[in-house]
């Protein structure tokens, strides 16, 4: 149903907003050095958000407001709610880490900009018009530009935020570019009667095409897929560990949505243009991803390749959707979103090792730096060994299902060559998981041995995320069918 102006549907961006800014005002006359306030007052911003996004999600709270710029339905309600979870946990994982690195003595602004890249990728989640993507895309990249500069002092920070800066802009603009051609090409700014458009064979087919292939490498920029992937290893590598967190974990939620939005809702007539396009982009991710990660030694770079290798496991998802069989191509989308949500929760596990065992003076970064980690700590080492062979999809763990949706999908598309294709790069890519997981329980500790901290709310939400990981992977059926559900509900292809 669609409303004119409805500002109900939009009631969790408001909230979120409101309670930022008070965030803000408080966190102006706060004397603590730790800002413990502002992060109980994050932390009952994102609970009361999450609170509203549920509520709505339970009594079936739909439709299209502000002139069709804002769409509220079950994926909103679905990967908005992720992203809440996501960027809490984040929070708690990253908040020692950041007290630490002194990023919290001139202000609370790690807690606040954290917020406000939240809005933004609400924004980007129900986007309903080219406006409306662009809008909060920007907003969600400015506040990570800001928390990657965090830390002024340091050279590597200022560096790798130079780095995403120039290049998410050059990416915004290519984008920028692509969705102008299609405006101009349809006469339409939402994505409804673009598609509309497009299907009544009423559109300019040559500048149509070009802004698809914008579209389609700005849409990669955000993913990280190759060739556009440049900015990941280095931001990855050269931001601080909690807001490389912050980068890496919810908006891949949110870059996900733009992509369903863009391709499978607005530019669903053009699937046969855009699918080779995304096959090209997940076979070069497949490759370069895997192939480079092998030589890293610094094991946030080694991740930030395991993310290209994933995010071409998510196109090789979305491109196998686009058969003329509905429920083939709903289990297709499923299959993606699930994979999406599964990586989300491992990187969130990943990262999070990292934060718990740096400490003042001491980033843990190389791989070395895991070395006998098992005899330091036992829960941390079982948690990363969790998280690893759920990365390079060993069963029974939820990445082995993921992968699996996948390459099911892609063999009911007919696409069998590609899925052969994606198991040789999965196992190349087990190499450098299982050389991670050889470090922590089979070498001996380097230097000096320093005990690590437990007992504390950050290890305890640590094993609840290494249980998930390997609950879910042994049940998967309930968040799988969820992910079919709100995929089938959601998009009107």
């Amino acid at each position: 149903m669609q409303y004119q102006f409805l500002f109900a549907l939009a009631l969790p961006e408001i909230l979120l907003l409101i309670l930022a800014v008070l965030v803000l005002l408080v966190d102006a006359f706060s004397k603590s050095s730790d800002r413990s306030l502002t992060f109980w007052l994050t932390l009952a911003s994102l609970a009361a958000v999450t609170a509203v996004s549920a509520i709505q999600w339970r009594d079936g709270v739909e439709g299209t407001t502000f002139s069709g710029l804002y769409v509220v339905d079950e994926l909103s309600h679905f990967l908005k709610l992720a992203s809440y979870i996501a960027v809490a946990i984040t929070l708690v994982y990253g908040r020692e880490y950041a007290f630490k690195r002194d990023m919290l003595t001139r202000g609370g602004e790690f807690y606040t900009l954290t917020l406000f890249a939240l809005l933004g990728q609400m924004v980007m989640i129900s986007a309903g018009n080219l406006l409306t993507v662009y809008l909060g895309i920007e907003l969600m990249s400015f506040a990570l530009y800001a928390l990657i500069a965090l830390r002024r002092e340091n050279i590597n920070a200022t560096e790798s935020a130079m780095k995403y800066f120039v290049l998410g802009s050059l990416a915004s603009g290519i984008l920028l570019y692509g969705l102008s051609m299609i405006y101009g090409a349809t006469g339409f700014l939402d994505l409804a009667g673009i598609a509309q458009v497009i299907e009544s064979d009423q559109a300019e087919r040559l500048p149509l095409v070009f802004g698809l292939v914008f579209v389609v490498a700005g849409l990669a920029f955000k993913l990280g897929a190759v060739p556009f992937h440049m900015w990941v290893p280095d931001v990855y590598q050269g931001a601080p560990t909690a807001v490389t967190l912050i980068v890496g974990g919810a908006p891949k939620l949110a870059a996900f949505a733009i992509v369903m939005r863009l391709l499978v809702d607005g530019l669903h007539g053009l699937a046969f243009d855009w699918q080779p396009m995304l096959l090209i982009l997940a076979v070069l991710s497949l490759a370069v991803g895997n192939l480079t990660a092998i030589v890293q030694t610094n094991f946030k770079r080694m991740l930030a390749y395991s993310t290209i290798s994933h995010m071409g496991f998510v196109f090789l998802g979305l491109l196998s959707g686009m058969v003329d069989n509905q429920p083939i191509a709903t289990e297709a989308y499923g299959a993606s979103l699930f994979y999406m949500v599964v990586y989300v929760l491992t990187t969130l596990a990943s990262f999070g090792v990292i934060l718990l065992l740096s400490r003042s003076g001491f980033e843990c970064e190389e791989i070395s730096d895991l070395k006998g980690l098992n005899q330091r700590s036992p829960i941390l080492a079982g948690v990363l060994m969790l998280t690893m062979f759920s990365l390079a999809g060993i069963p029974p763990l939820v990445g082995f299902y993921a992968k699996l949706s996948v390459l099911q999908a892609l063999v009911g598309a007919g696409l069998v060559w590609l899925a052969v294709v994606a198991v040789i790069f999965s196992l190349i890519g087990a190499f450098y998981y299982l050389r991670v997981v050889k470090m922590a329980y089979f070498d001996e500790p380097e230097g000096e041995v320093h005990a690590v901290p437990t007992g504390t709310v950050s290890s305890g939400l640590m094993s609840l995320n290494g249980l998930a990981i390997l609950v879910l992977g042994i049940l998967p059926g309930g968040l799988m069918a969820l992910c079919v559900s709100v995929i089938d509900s959601s998009l009107g292809f």
